[in-house]
C-alpha cells in the first residue's frame, strides 16, 4: 500500500463535501447525456440479418421476444476461438443477472458472436449463464456495426508492435492475434414499432464500462483500478482466478 495523506475526522468531512459536490454535478451531467441518448435519430434496419439460436434460425425482430427493446452485447467469440473473451466474460459475468431486471422494463437482453452456436451454448454452460446468446456467423451484423475487421484493415497494427495484452488474450482465447482481433466488443440497442425494427443507440471501447461493474467499485476504493505499469491484464474467467 503507497504512503498516504493522512488527516482528522473533520478534515475528510470537509474534503468529503467538495468531491460530494462535483459527483452530484456528475450524476446531473450523466442524466442530461442519457436524455440526449435517447433523443437521437432512430434508424430503420434494413437488412435481413439471421442468427443460429437454441431455438433454430431467428431474425433480428424474433430476438426481441415479444418485447418492444432489445439490448445486444457483440461478445468476442469469433470462429476460431476456442473459449469467449476473457474480458467479454467478465462483462458477461455483469449482464447476466441483469437480464430478469431489463425484461421487466420491456428489454430482452441477449449476446450475438460469430462463433457456432452449438460451442457458443457451451461455453455458456461452462460459466454458468443463463442469457440468451445467438450466432451472426457470417452475416454482416457484426461488421456493419463496426465490430468485425478484415485482416487488410488490420494490417498497419498487425505490422507493428503488438501489445502484451492483446497476445495474452488471444492465446487464452485460443486463437491467434489475427483472428482474436478480427472481433470487437461492443453493445447495440433496437426498438421494434408497428412491425418495424430501428437501430437506436450504439458503443464500444470505454462506452461499455458501465456493463464492467468491478471497474466503478474499484474507482472507489484506495488504489483504484492500479493497471499502469501492468504488461498483462489482470482480468480473468471467473472460473481461473483460483489458478
Amino acid at each position: 500500500m503507497p504512503e498516504h495523506s493522512v488527516g482528522t475526522q473533520q478534515e475528510f468531512e470537509a474534503a468529503r463535501a467538495e468531491l460530494l459536490a462535483e459527483e452530484k454535478r456528475l450524476t446531473r451531467r450523466s442524466d442530461e447525456l442519457a436524455r440526449k441518448r435517447r433523443e437521437l435519430p432512430w434508424v430503420q434496419v434494413e437488412k435481413d440479418y439471421r442468427f443460429e439460436t437454441e431455438g433454430g434460425t431467428k431474425s433480428l425482430a424474433d430476438l426481441f421476444d415479444g418485447r418492444s427493446q432489445l439490448l445486444v452485447y457483440h461478445f468476442m467469440f469469433g470462429p476460431p476461438y476456442e473459449a469467449g473473451c476473457p474480458v467479454c466474460s467478465s462483462i458477461a459475468d455483469t449482464l447476466d443477472p441483469n437480464a430478469v431486471h431489463l425484461k421487466a422494463r420491456d428489454v430482452t437482453l441477449i449476446c450475438s458472436s460469430r462463433a457456432r452456436v452449438d460451442k457458443l451454448l457451451a461455453y455458456r454452460e461452462r460459466m454458468g449463464w443463463s442469457f440468451d446468446w445467438v450466432s451472426a456467423g457470417d452475416s454482416d451484423f457484426h461488421r456493419d456495426l463496426g465490430f468485425m475487421y478484415t485482416e487488410e484493415e488490420l494490417r498497419p497494427f498487425l505490422e507493428g508492435e503488438i501489445p502484451a495484452t492483446v497476445s495474452q488474450m488471444a492465446d487464452a482465447s485460443g486463437t491467434d492475434v489475427l483472428g482474436y482481433v478480427t472481433e470487437g466488443p461492443g453493445l447495440s440497442c433496437y426498438a421494434q414499432s408497428d412491425g418495424t425494427v430501428y437501430r437506436t443507440y450504439v458503443t464500444t471501447a470505454r462506452g461499455l464500462e458501465p456493463a464492467m461493474a468491478y471497474y466503478g467499485l474499484l474507482d472507489r476504493t484506495p488504489l483504484g483500478r492500479h493497471e499502469e505499469g501492468e504488461e498483462t491484464h489482470w482480468l480473468r474467467r471467473h472460473d481461473e482466478y483460483r489458478t
